[in-house]
Order: C-alpha cells, then structure tokens, then sequence
C-alpha cells in the first residue's frame, strides 16, 4: 500500500525534535559500467528488414535515415482486403535496377540484357506478434496468377482480371497491382511493402565485410559466372549477387535459387547479429544507408515504426527464423499466351497462409541445438575407430558413441599404428569427402586427413582430445509439410 503524504503540521513537529546524529555511510563504490546487451538488436532474417530493425541508435538518426527512403504507396484505393491477422506480414520484393550498376559490374558479374522491370524475388516476411518469430515464404516468380481488375500503367488501359507469371503484375500494375495479386492469391493481408534492388543488395554484403556461405557441393551456373568449389566462403557483394540469381546450379532452376536466396538470408542474419554491427552506432548507420539508397517503401513504414520493431527484436536470432517455399502442386502448368507456370497445391498452400493469418509457426518444433545438418545421413557412413592413446577402452567408448548417433561403425575397434596422437583424426579417401565432413561435425574440434585409396569405410583415429559425438542429421528438403528450415540449420555451423 502506498504511504500516505504527510500533513505540514507533522512535518513542522518533526524538524523540532532533536535528530539522532546520522549513521556514517561507507566509502562510495565507483558505478560498475552498464553491461553491454549480449544480443542486442537481432534482426530479420530477409535483407530491408534486417537492416532496418534499428533500435538504440536514436530517433534523430533514424529520421534523417528515413528521407532517404524513396516512397511509393501501393495500397491506394485498394478495397476488399482480406482482414488483418496477428503479427505484421511484409511483402519484400526484389526488382532488377541493373541500369544503376557500372558497365565494368555489368560485365564482370553477368548482367547483361536489358532491366526486365519486374520482380525478381518475391517474399512475404511475417514478423510475429511477440516479435519473437519470423517466417518467410518465398512465392515462385512463375507460379501462376491471376490479376484483379486494373489499369496498365505503360498503356494506361483498363485491364479485366487475366492470367500472368507472378512476377509480370509488377510490370503491369507496379507496386499495387503487385499487393492486390499476392493478397487475392494468399487471403493474408500485407502490412508493409519493401522493394530492393541489385545495387542495394551488392552495397550492403560490402559494407558488412561480406557474408560466409558453405557448400558441400560444388557450384558452377555459366549464365552468371557463379562458380564455388565446395567448402566455406565469404561472398562480397558481386559474388553474393551472383549466387542469389544462379538458376542453372542443377535441374531444379527457380526452386534451388529460391533455397540458396534463403541459405543467404540465414547467413546475412547470423553475420549482422554476431559480428557487432548493431551495437556500432555508425557501422549500422552506413550499412542502412547503404540499403536505403536504393529501397523503395510504403509511406506507412517509417522512422517510428523502425524503432519499434528493432525495440521488440532484442532477442532475435537466426534460430528465430524459418524459411519455405509455398507448395507447389503441379510444375510445367501451360498456359496460353504466358507460358510455363507453377500452380501451387491448393491444400497444402491454404493451410500455410493459415498459418501466418494465425500467426502460428510453421516449423515443426525441433530443440535448439537437438542436431547439426550435415551433408550426409550417418546412417550411411562406415566407421572404423581406432585408439590413437594409451588410454585402455578409449576405442570402445567412441565407438559406441558413434554407434548410439546412427553411425554404421564396426563395432571392433582396434589400437592404432600410432598412439601418441593429440587430436582426433577423421582420416578418409577424397571420393568419399562428403561423408568425412560429415564424420567431422560429429566430432567436435577433430581433424581431416586425406587418404588416397583408403575406400568408403572412414577412419577415426581417437585422441586424448576427445570429449563426446556431436548429434547430427541429414541436410533434407525441409520439415514438415510445408518443407520449412531454420535459419540456424542452414548457415554454415
């Protein structure tokens, strides 16, 4: 209960009482310095709402950053919506821009060819009401689509509703008709409208210092001039343009750039919330200036509402996020007049956008850290364990533990050749490289070795640094109905 406030006539009869002497205080401490937030502002995983989930660096920053944003207003006039659900969906946008990029650029990185003035990449971000979740569906730019009824805005004739590729009602309709296609083919009401271009995208992966992508397999697309051995790789922001628009990788074209645009997406967030660029007041101002330069917005979406989802995304990380694809019931669909399309699977694609209306994740749940990805199932690894120590059951200890893990091991683990190794050895034949990378994430901090001849069944030299086996599970498509993955399950471990 609150104290009551004293009358002047008690507080005059205290001060004439005599005061007891006051109790000497001890020597001050000097103030131990404000702790430093450990994850403070995590950010979305897609690259506008990234790097616009802005809180601490302050309002006035924020509001010369925001004049800097180029405005359009794609809900004009736009009736019959479908009706808001919970959290806040985003509609991002990729477009082409590649009249802004220097000859030399245009040359180097494979953008030749007139701009095509239409969507290369659109996604629908859903930031979750808590803020403590983001989902992002990517909507194939070929899937099939038919538009409301419109005005053309190169003829500027009046259009009745008719059947296009997706990303044709951007060229068409612009901004709007863009909105009103996707609301009308998804029921889910769009909040916010972000377009990003080719410059934007290249500035921003420069500014960060580039950003690391790992491949198990080679990548090699003539049509852009991506070409990644297998491994782990920083990518600057030519080379990170080339591998989001490779489509001729292998034969599953828009399907597999879409996968790699959100391995990316994964990988921009764990690189923009683990290197401390967020906390740097003047890095976070140049990476945003560098994306804002070329960003167009909806009016709507300005400096207070950057403020307050970078407020609510303190704790956001790339574990917080997840990535799919809507389902796709029928490739190759003709139709006449557009061509090749896709047709989303009616069943499987209204549950997903159900989802999101609810605000309901769409991963199926998986313990954080319950297992890494690896190239490999380990139930098609063979293993043979030696002890590389002279401690007595090492062999059978780590056999075991391979064995309990899925490994195909041998179960008759032998004393190695040499038995003063100080760090366990994954010794394996180049052809079999995938599975010892594999083998290798399993054992945490162990070496690779190449062997030339040794054959398919692998080799784990155990030495005194073992600890434990790591759980691990096979790189798949996706969980669940709807294919989705984690952000943390696809940037590189």
């Amino acid at each position: 209960m609150p104290t009551p406030p004293r009358s002047p006539r008690s507080t005059a009869a205290a001060r004439r009482r005599p005061q007891p002497p006051a109790p000497r205080r001890a020597p001050r401490r000097p103030a131990r310095p404000a702790r430093r937030p450990r994850w403070a502002m995590r950010a979305v995983t897609t690259l506008s709402v990234v790097v616009l989930a802005s809180a601490g660096i302050g309002h006035a920053v924020m509001t010369s950053l925001d004049a800097d944003i180029a405005r359009v207003d794609p809900f004009k006039d736009m009736k019959n919506r479908p009706q808001a659900g919970h959290g806040m969906n985003v509609l991002l946008v990729g477009t082409d821009g590649r009249e802004k990029i220097s000859k030399e650029e245009r040359r180097k990185y494979r953008l030749g060819g007139a701009p095509c003035h239409c969507t290369d990449t659109i996604m629908i971000v859903h930031i979750s009401e808590d803020r403590e979740r983001a989902s992002v569906v990517s909507l194939p730019r070929d899937s099939y689509a038919v538009t409301p009824e419109h005005v053309d805005r190169v003829s500027g004739k009046r259009h009745h509703g008719h059947p296009v590729k997706l990303n044709a009602a951007y060229a068409e309709g612009g901004p709007q008709l863009t909105v009103r296609t996707v609301e009308s083919m998804t029921k889910v009401k769009i909040d916010h409208y972000l377009e990003v271009d080719f410059t934007s995208f290249m500035k921003t992966v420069d500014v960060i210092g580039g950003v690391q992508i790992c491949t198990a397999d080679p990548l090699k697309d003539s049509y852009t001039g991506l070409n990644l051995p297998a491994g782990r790789h920083t990518l600057a922001g030519g080379q990170a343009l080339q591998f989001v628009r490779a489509r001729h990788v292998d034969g599953a074209s828009d399907l597999g750039r879409m996968k790699r645009q959100q391995r990316f997406m994964a990988a921009l967030v764990e690189r923009l919330t683990s290197s401390g660029i967020l906390l740097n007041p003047m890095k976070f101002r140049d990476v945003t200036r560098a994306v804002l330069g070329s960003v167009r917005a909806d009016k709507g979406f300005g400096t207070d509402e950057m403020l307050d989802l970078g407020r609510a995304m303190r704790n956001f990380s790339p574990s917080s996020s997840e990535f799919t694809t809507v389902p796709i019931g029928r490739m190759g669909f003709a139709v006449k007049g557009v061509g090749s399309t896709l047709k989303w699977d009616p069943v499987k694609s209204e549950r997903l956008f159900q989802a999101l209306r609810k605000d309901q994740p769409l991963a199926v749940h998986r313990p954080r850290g319950a297992a890494r990805v690896v190239p490999v199932a380990p139930q098609q690894i063979r293993v043979q364990v030696e002890n590389g120590t002279g401690t007595p059951g090492l062999g059978r200890r780590v056999d075991a533990a391979l064995a309990s893990t899925g490994f195909r091991t041998t179960h008759a683990p032998v004393n190695s050749a040499t038995r003063d190794v100080k760090r366990t050895v994954v010794a394996y034949d180049p052809r079999w490289d995938r599975s010892a990378r594999s083998l290798a994430t399993a054992l945490p901090g162990s070496e690779l070795r190449v062997v030339k001849g040794l054959g398919a069944t692998l080799k784990v030299i155990a030495g005194p640094d073992f600890e434990r086996v790591r759980k691990v599970r096979a790189e798949d498509p996706g969980q669940g109905e709807f294919g989705v993955v984690r952000g943390d399950e696809v940037a590189c471990s």
